[in-house]
C-alpha cells in the first residue's frame, strides 16, 4: 500500500511542525515533557510517510529493521544510568555520521546519479562529497568523545605547536580530493572519496582529542550540531525535504547552544571548536596555600541547623552517587524549618548540557529554587552555608585568579564568598579538567569525604 506524493508531502510538513514544537517545548523545564511527546509523534509520522511512499520497495525488511532497532533502543535506554547519558548521546551522534557516509556512498553509486548531466550532476556530487565529509568527522569525533566521557580515552587535551597548521593542510587535501572527485568520469571518483573519508575521519579524531575535558559539554553540543548538518546533507542527497528541515533544525539549535555555552564559559566558540583554547594559558600554576580540614556528618548537620540560607552546588559526583533524591529530602527538611535553600547550576556542570537540571527534575525539585550561576553569584556573600556536592571545576577559584590554569577565564560559581563551604567528595582528586582546586584549602572550607548519597542520608538522620 502506497500513499500519494501529495499526502507524503503534507505528512512531512506536519512532522516538521511537530519537530519545531518539540524544540520549542524543550526550551523550558515545565514544557519539556510535552516537547518530547511532540518529537516522538513527529518521528512516527515521518517514518510512516517514508516507508509508505511511492517507489519504496522492501517494506517488510524496513519494518523488521525498525522493530529490531527499536527493541535495542528501548533496552539500552532502560539500562543506561543518568551518569552514562553523555556517553550515550555521544555514541548516538556517531551513528548519524556513519549513516550520512553510507548514504553518500550509496547515492554516488546509484545508477540514477550517473545519468545526471551538466550542472545537476555537478551539484549532486558536491552534495555527496560535503555530506560524507561532515559525516566522517561526526562519526570518529563522536567515538572519541564517547571514549573520553567513558574514561577509555584520556581527557587531557592532545596538542602540539603545529596542530592548527596540520588541520589546515588536511582540510586543503580534502578540498583537493573534492575537485578531483567532481571531475572524475563515472564511478572512478570513488578512490578520491575513500581518501577523503580517511582524512576526514582523522580530522574528527584530532579535533575532539585536542579539546580539554573541561570543555566536553561544549563538544557534545557541537557534535549534536554536526550530526544535524550531516542529516541535512543526507536529505539533499536523497532529495528528502523532511531530512533537510530536521537536520537544519538540529544543526542550528546545536550550534546556538554551543555558542551560548561558550559565552557562559567566557570562551570563543571557534577557539574551542578548533582547540586553540588548549594552547592558551601558559606559565607555572600557583601553589596551593592553606590547610585542608574535614568535618564529620554530625558537625555538618549542626552547621545546617544554625544556617538561615543554604546554597547547594551539584556536580557530576552527585550523578554518580545517585544522590539527587536524598538531596531533595534534605532540602525539604531544611525548608520546613524555615531556611532559604536553593540550588546553583553552572551551565557546564556535569558532562552534558543541562545534566544537573535533568537530575534535579528527576527528583521533582521545584524549578523556582534552581538558579543559574549568574543569578546566584551575587547572593554568595550573604549565604551562610554552601554545600558543594560532587562538583569541582565549576567552583574553582583558579578560573578567576590563575592565568596558568587551563580553565582560566571561565566564569564559576563563587562558593568561597559564602561564610562556610562544605565540599562533599570521595577524595582530593582533581576535576575533569585535571586542575587542582584551591577552594579545598580556603580557611572557610571544610571537606566531607565519602559517597554523596550515603553522606546526605547520614546528615538527614542527624537533622531529624
Amino acid at each position: 500500500m502506497f500513499i500519494a506524493k501529495e499526502i507524503q508531502t503534507a505528512a512531512y510538513l506536519f512532522a516538521s511542525i511537530l519537530f519545531i514544537l518539540s524544540l520549542s517545548g524543550l526550551s523550558s523545564q515545565e514544557s519539556a515533557k510535552r516537547g518530547v511527546l511532540f518529537g516522538i509523534v513527529g518521528m512516527i509520522v515521518a517514518i510512516l510517510a517514508t516507508v509508505m511512499g511511492e517507489g519504496v520497495e522492501g517494506q517488510i525488511f524496513i519494518v523488521v529493521a525498525i522493530a529490531i532497532a527499536s527493541v535495542i533502543g528501548i533496552l539500552v535506554a532502560r539500562k543506561v544510568e543518568m551518569t552514562g547519558m553523555p556517553q550515550l548521546v555521544a555514541i548516538l551522534h556517531s551513528f548519524v555520521g556513519l549513516a550520512a557516509v553510507l548514504v553518500g556512498i550509496g547515492s554516488y553509486l546509484d545508477p540514477a546519479t550517473q545519468k545526471l548531466v551538466g550542472a545537476a550532476h555537478s551539484i549532486h556530487l558536491v552534495e555527496v562529497f560535503v555530506g560524507i565529509f561532515i559525516g566522517a568527522i561526526t562519526f570518529t569525533g563522536s567515538i572519541i568523545a564517547w571514549g573520553e566521557l567513558d574514561g577509555k580515552v584520556p581527557s587531557k587535551p592532545w596538542s602540539f605547536a603545529g596542530l592548527q597548521l596540520m588541520n589546515l593542510i588536511l582540510f586543503i587535501a580534502c578540498v583537493g580530493c573534492g575537485v578531483l572527485f567532481c571531475q572524475a568520469e563515472g564511478t572512478t571518483g570513488l578512490l578520491y572519496l575513500w581518501i577523503m573519508i580517511a582524512i576526514a575521519s582523522f580530522i574528527g579524531i584530532v579535533l575532539v582529542m585536542a579539546i580539554g575535558g573541561g570543555d566536553m559539554p561544549v563538544v557534545v553540543s557541537m557534535l549534536n550540531s554536526y550530526s544535524g548538518w550531516a542529516a541535512a546533507a543526507a536529505g539533499f542527497m536523497l532529495s528528502n525535504d523532511l531530512l533537510i528541515v530536521t537536520g537544519a533544525l538540529v544543526g542550528s539549535s546545536g550550534a546556538i547552544l554551543s555558542m551560548h555555552m561558550c559565552h557562559a564559559m567566557n570562551r570563543s566558540f571557534f577557539a574551542v571548536i578548533f582547540a586553540s583554547a588548549s594552547l592558551g594559558p601558559k606559565g607555572e600554576r600557583k601553589a596551593m596555600e592553606g590547610e585542608v580540614t574535614a568535618l564529620n556528618h554530625e558537625e555538618v548537620a549542626g552547621l545546617l541547623k544554625e544556617a538561615k540560607s543554604v546554597v547547594i552546588v551539584p556536580g557530576y559526583g552527585m550523578a554518580v552517587a545517585k544522590a539527587q533524591f536524598p538531596v531533595y529530602d534534605l532540602v525539604q527538611t531544611l525548608r520546613k524549618s524555615g531556611k532559604n535553600v536553593r540550588f546553583a547550576i553552572h551551565p557546564v556542570a556535569g558532562r552534558l548540557p543541562g545534566h544537573m537540571n535533568v537530575l534535579l527534575a528527576e527528583a521533582n525539585v521545584p524549578y523556582d529554587i534552581v538558579l543559574e550561576m549568574d543569578e546566584i553569584n551575587e547572593d554568595m556573600p550573604s549565604t551562610d552555608v554552601v554545600m558543594v556536592i560532587g562538583a569541582n571545576d565549576v567552583v574553582n577559584p583558579s578560573a578567576q585568579d590563575d592565568p596558568a590554569c587551563s580553565i582560566y577565564g571561565m566564569p564559576v560559581i563563587e562558593a568561597w564568598k559564602a561564610e562556610k563551604v562544605i565540599i562533599m567528595k570521595r577524595s582530593m582528586s582533581a576535576g575533569y579538567s585535571g586542575e587542582d582546586n584551591p577552594l579545598f584549602y580556603k580557611p572557610n572550607s571544610e571537606m566531607l569525604y565519602g559517597d554523596a548519597k550515603t553522606s546526605v542520608e547520614k546528615i538527614l538522620s542527624y537533622l531529624k
